[in-house]
C-alpha cells in the first residue's frame, strides 16, 4: 500500500513574506484587490528561448497551501506575526484568480507567465512559493529542451536525480519530459506525475560479481536479453563480446558512460555488428549537456542519459523570474497601474495579454504584450489561459494528465519558432517582445 508525498510546509518561504502581511493587516491595506504577474527580464545563458514549466506542480502547492497549529504556534513563539495575523493566516485559502502562459509554452523577456488576482495578504504571501517552483522547472526545462533539439530525434533520458535535492529531483524529471525528453530514472516522477522510467545496473553491479560474464547472466536472467548491459566497468571491447555471449544477438542495449565517447561509440557498433547484433542499441552516459550532445551527432548513438547538466539548468539553474505587483484598485473602485523604476530592474504596470503574432509560413514573428485591454485572437494567438478561478484550479493542468498536456503543447510551441531558435551559440531571443 502506498501514501501521497507530505504536502510542502508553508513555512518554505521567505519570512518578508508574511511580515508584509503582518503590516497590511495592521495599516487596513491587506484586503486591497491586487495584480501580481510574475515574469523574467531576460533569458538565461544567452539563450534565443524559453520553456514554461512547473504549472502543474504550483497548483497542486497552492491548493495545499495552509497554515497548521504548528506552524502558527513557531510564527508566534518568533515573534514573526502578530495574533491577529495568526488567526488570519489560519483560515488562509486562495480565493482568487490565476491566468498564466500554458504549460510547455515558449517564452521571452517580459512575458507575462503568471497574472495572480486576489486580495493583497492572500496573493503576496504566494511569491516564493511561485518563484521557487517557477524559477527551477522552468530552468530545466528550457536546458532539456535545447538538449532535445540537439539529440535531432534520438531520445534522451534524465538521470539526475543524484545531482539535487530529493524534492528537485522530482520536478526536474517532470520538467524534463515536459521538454521532450523520453523517460527518467527517478521512480516518484513516475508515481506522481506519470513519467515514463527506466534503468536497469550500476558499476556497482558488476563489481559485487566474481566476473563481469557472472553480473551479466544475473542481470540477463532477472531482466531478460532486451535488457541494456553496461560495457565499461573494465574492458569495453572485452565486455562487447561478453555482452553478446551471454544475451545473444538479441542483446536490447549496451551502456558506454566513459572513454571518448565518439571513437568508442563507432568501434562498438562495428563489434556488435560483426557479431551479429545489429539491432543491439547504444546509449551512452557520461556527464552530457547540449555541446556533447551535438558533437554526437555524426556517431552512431542510439540514445542518451543526461544528469548533472539537466537538473543544473545546463550552468543557468535558475530562470531569472520575478514577482511583481503591476496594479491595485483604489478606494474609489479604479484600477491603478504600479510599477518599479529602480534602475535596471524597472517593471511595466498594468495587467498585461499577451498574444503571439505569425508570418504566412506559421512561423512566429513577435511576442505583442497589450497593457490595459484586452487582446483580439485576430491580433494574434492569445498566450493566457485561466488557471484559478475564485480559488479552484482547472483540472486538465494537474495530475498525470496535465504533464501529458504540457508536453504535447510544448512540442506544438517549439514548432512554430524560426531555425534560428535551436542555434546552440549565445544570441538575442529569437522573436522580439513589444508593448502595445
Amino acid at each position: 500500500m502506498t501514501s501521497a508525498p507530505p504536502s510542502v510546509s508553508s513555512l518554505l518561504t521567505d519570512r518578508y513574506e508574511l511580515t508584509m502581511v503582518d503590516a497590511a493587516i495592521r495599516a487596513g491595506t491587506h484586503d486591497r484587490p491586487c495584480v501580481f504577474e510574475a515574469f523574467a527580464r531576460r533569458l538565461p545563458g544567452g539563450r534565443r528561448y524559453g520553456i514554461v514549466a512547473g504549472t502543474g506542480r504550483l497548483l497542486k502547492l497552492i491548493e495545499d497551501f495552509r497554515f497548521t497549529d504548528s506552524e502558527l504556534g513557531w510564527l508566534l513563539t518568533n515573534d514573526v506575526v502578530d495574533a491577529a495575523t495568526a488567526d488570519w493566516l489560519a483560515n488562509y485559502r486562495f480565493a482568487g484568480n490565476i491566468w498564466g502562459y500554458q504549460e510547455g509554452e515558449v517564452y521571452f523577456p517580459g512575458s507575462p507567465l503568471l497574472i495572480v488576482e486576489g486580495s493583497f495578504a492572500e496573493a503576496v504571501v504566494l511569491e516564493t512559493l511561485i518563484l521557487s517552483v517557477y524559477n527551477y522547472d522552468t530552468a530545466v526545462a528550457s536546458a532539456a529542451a535545447r538538449m532535445v533539439s540537439a539529440a535531432e530525434g534520438r531520445p534522451l533520458a534524465e538521470m539526475g536525480s543524484r545531482r539535487t535535492g530529493e524534492h528537485s529531483a522530482v520536478a526536474a524529471a517532470r520538467a524534463a519530459y515536459i521538454a521532450g525528453f523520453s523517460a527518467t530514472s527517478n521512480l516518484e516522477a513516475g508515481r506522481s506525475w506519470g513519467v515514463p522510467t527506466m534503468g536497469t545496473a550500476a558499476h556497482s553491479f558488476t563489481l559485487l560479481h566474481d566476473t563481469e560474464e557472472e553480473a551479466f547472466r544475473a542481470q540477463v536472467n532477472a531482466l531478460g536479453p532486451g535488457t541494456t548491459l553496461l560495457v565499461d566497468t573494465y574492458d569495453v571491447a572485452a565486455a562487447v563480446d561478453l555482452a553478446v555471449k551471454v544475451a545473444g544477438t538479441e542483446l536490447g542495449a549496451v551502456r558506454i558512460d566513459s572513454g571518448d565517447l565518439p571513437g568508442q561509440v563507432a568501434a562498438v557498433r562495428r563489434q556488435l555488428d560483426d557479431l551479429g547484433a545489429t539491432g543491439t542499441k547504444i546509449t551512452v552516459t557520461n556527464d552530457l549537456d547540449e555541446y556533447t550532445i551535438a558533437a554526437l551527432r555524426a556517431a552512431p548513438v542510439d540514445s542518451y542519459g543526461v544528469g548533472t547538466s539537466v537538473v543544473t539548468g545546463s550552468g543557468s539553474p535558475a530562470a531569472g523570474m520575478v514577482y511583481k505587483l503591476v496594479a491595485r484598485q483604489a478606494d474609489s473602485g479604479e484600477w491603478i497601474s504600479v510599477a518599479k523604476k529602480s534602475f535596471n530592474k524597472a517593471s511595466i504596470g498594468g495587467r498585461k495579454h499577451a498574444v503571439r503574432t505569425f508570418g504566412s509560413s506559421g512561423t512566429a514573428l513577435e511576442e505583442v504584450i497589450h497593457v490595459g485591454e484586452n487582446a483580439s485572437e485576430e491580433l494574434g494567438r492569445p498566450l493566457l489561459v485561466p488557471l484559478v478561478s475564485g480559488g479552484k484550479a482547472d483540472d486538465r493542468y494537474r495530475g498525470s494528465a496535465g504533464t501529458a498536456l504540457a508536453r504535447e503543447h510544448r512540442a506544438a510551441a517549439i514548432a512554430e519558432l524560426p531555425a534560428e531558435a535551436f542555434r546552440l551559440g549565445r544570441g538575442d531571443p529569437v522573436i522580439p517582445t513589444s508593448y502595445r
